[in-house]
């Protein structure tokens, strides 16, 4: 049985509602280094998204799912992204808005639910993440989920302070029959 709901929070869809919410997030400068961000982006442009969330995994290659708590807040998001049926994988990422928010299990029960559903759901054989090698947090986070590093991107992603590296993570799914 698939089931997006864990004991902190649950995954749902995006809602025309979380307009202010991505808003917010994707004119956070200080995500746009793992985001791969350049621009602000408007309001005009964040409902055309919005608009076309609903579209299938299968043609637009991606899945992007808010995190909710018990009090039917978004406090992040998760995706699958990549995403590859035929090779049955796909690349996954999240994010926990608020500090306040964060190292309190919501991620982790995020994080499960949705490998669990990917797993499910879509038949995958693997689940990567490639995170900056001094995300500390992500990087526990995803160890802790039974993501195994598999190699290191050299001088990957250009910041302001100069290149750093990116590791890569994965996560195969041990209980296909």
């Amino acid at each position: 049985m698939l089931n997006l709901k864990g004991k902190q929070v649950y995954l749902r869809a995006l809602e025309p509602t979380d307009l202010d919410f991505l808003y917010k997030l994707e004119n956070d400068t200080s995500v746009w280094e793992v985001s791969g961000t350049l621009k602000p982006y408007s309001k005009t442009v964040l409902q055309l998204y919005l608009d076309n969330a609903h579209r299938d995994i299968y043609d637009v290659k991606q899945l992007r799912l808010c995190i909710s708590n018990k009090q039917d807040e978004c406090i992040g998001l998760i995706d699958l992204f990549d995403f590859d049926p035929k090779h049955r994988r796909a690349g996954i990422g999240i994010i926990i808005v608020e500090p306040g928010d964060r190292n309190r299990g919501a991620g982790a029960e995020a994080l499960s639910l949705l490998c669990d559903y990917a797993f499910s759901a879509f038949d995958m054989h693997q689940l990567y993440a490639n995170i900056l090698e001094d995300n500390e947090a992500s990087i526990h986070l995803f160890q802790k989920m039974g993501f195994e590093e598999i190699g290191v991107k050299k001088e990957w992603i250009r910041t302001n302070q100069g290149f750093k590296n990116e590791i890569m993570y994965q996560k195969i799914n041990t209980n296909e029959s």
